[in-house]
Formats: C-alpha cells, structure tokens, sequence
C-alpha cells in the first residue's frame, strides 16, 4: 500500500477537499500549490509552495513520496501560453520526475478531451478525443503522455477524465456528467492502490444513470462508482445553443466563432 502521497494543486477547491480525506484514511500527505494553502493543514500533511513550471522544485516534491496526485495546473479555458506552461511544461516536469522515483500518477484529465462530441452519443475512452479549447487540449497531451511513459518507461499512470465534480448537481448537463466527492476520492483510492494499473483512463463519472460515457479501464483498477445524479432530477438546463448541444458545456461556446449557432 502506497503510504506517502504528493497532492499537487491542494489550494484548488478539490485539492482542499481531498487533503483531509487522504489523511483521514491513513496517508501521509505532501500537498503543495503555487498558491498558499488557504485552510489549517490537516494534522498528517505538510505544506510545500511550489510552481510546477520549476523542474528543480517538481524534482524535489516528489522525492520521498510513494505516488502522486496531480491536480494542478490551470482548471478553466484560457489562451494558450498560460496553459502551455503550467499544464503542458508543469504537467511534462512531473512525469519526468516521477519516472526518476518509479512512482505512479492519478492524473486530473477532463471530460473536455471529448467535448466536441454531441450530447446524447456514447463514448469510449477509446474513441478519439474531440477538445473543446487549449485546456482540453492539454488534458489530451497529458493521456498521450502518459502513454508514451508507459511504453517506453513502464510508468504507470490513471487519467481521470473527471466530469463535473460538484457537491450536487445543479443543471440538466450534470445528470450525465456528475461525479460527487464520495466517487472522486473512492476512483483516486482505486487507482493508488490498484497493483497494476498499466496507462489507464477512466471516466471520472458516478454512476449516473444518463451517463454518456461507458467503456473505460474503471475494472481494472478496481473503480466502482456508488452515486448517482438521478437523485436530483430534474433540473433545468442552462446556456445558449452551442452550450446545451455539446458535451462539454460551457467550455464549447467559449471563443466559437463558426455561424452554425
């Protein structure tokens, strides 16, 4: 059983809410952000501040520690160069650190790696990703990157292809979409502690019952989703055509400019 964990982007909003659940369940935890850790750190964790865009501080997070977490880097769409550096140089800075310790990643990959799909149609992770913006993108370079480390290096890695990880679901797209806390820490626990896990990409999606996504590497790391964001219907739906027509949301009609709204 993996003892020690690296947290990154603990600051974050789901980085806050994992640090004491990890640490509850008996992890010794090493959380660090570029940002300062806004809560009292949970007794069991350290603090280290840190920009992933420096490979000597990556290099130094992640020594000593069994497996890593990696939340961090940019969560929203943005022009390229701000995502370049931190999900794309930060991102590469921690696989190649991790392969210099042989330790596993659990990565946060995105349901924006298929967001161009059209909502209702049936995925795979197999099926070829459709980005809907540079942050997309960078998730799909991560999934791609991982499975070159693992091919040539045998790094091991799980991309959660996280949906939308609410507290509850707050709009019709989420009752497809939802993952709650409960499943994003039951689907993190099974990829840490899975014996082999290989390059493998799960949905991060509870078991929703209008869920558009299916086939994935969830049983071989041993994920088993328990909620379901059937309990909220019905809720309404939100933003304009491009929004409702795509999977991936809001991210889709942000900066599209084609005139087939």
């Amino acid at each position: 059983m993996a003892r020690h964990l690296l947290l990154t982007g603990a600051s974050g909003t789901l980085g806050r809410m994992l640090a004491p659940r990890l640490v509850k369940r008996g992890y010794q935890v090493r959380l660090s952000d570029i940002n300062p850790f806004p809560d009292p750190v949970p007794e069991g964790a350290t603090f280290v501040q840190a920009d992933l865009a420096d490979e000597g501080a990556v290099q130094r997070l992640v020594e000593g520690t069994d497996a890593i977490v990696h939340l961090g880097g940019i969560s929203v769409e943005k022009p390229f160069r701000p995502i370049i550096e931190a999900n794309i140089l930060g991102l590469t800075h921690v696989f190649e650190a991790a392969r210099a310790e042989k330790q596993r990643i659990v990565f946060a990959s995105s349901n924006h790696t298929i967001g161009f799909y059209e909502r209702g149609e049936t995925l795979s992770t197999k099926d070829l990703v459709q980005p809907d913006g540079y942050y997309g993108l960078s998730k799909a370079y991560a999934e791609m990157l991982g499975r070159m480390m693992f091919d040539k290096h045998g790094l091991e890695s799980v991309h959660m292809r996280i949906g939308s990880c609410l507290p509850k679901p707050t709009e019709a797209r989420h009752l497809s979409t939802w993952l709650s806390h409960d499943d994003l820490e039951r689907l993190i626990i099974a990829a840490v502690e899975a014996d082999k896990t290989g390059h493998a990409v799960v949905w991060g999606v509870s078991a929703n019952s209008r869920s558009w996504w299916k086939e994935d590497d969830a049983e071989r790391i041993g994920y088993r989703p328990q909620d379901n964001a059937e309990t909220f219907a019905p809720l309404p739906e939100e933003g304009d055509a491009i929004t409702r027509r795509f999977q991936g949301g809001s991210f889709t009609a942000q900066d599209y400019t084609r005139d087939d709204r």
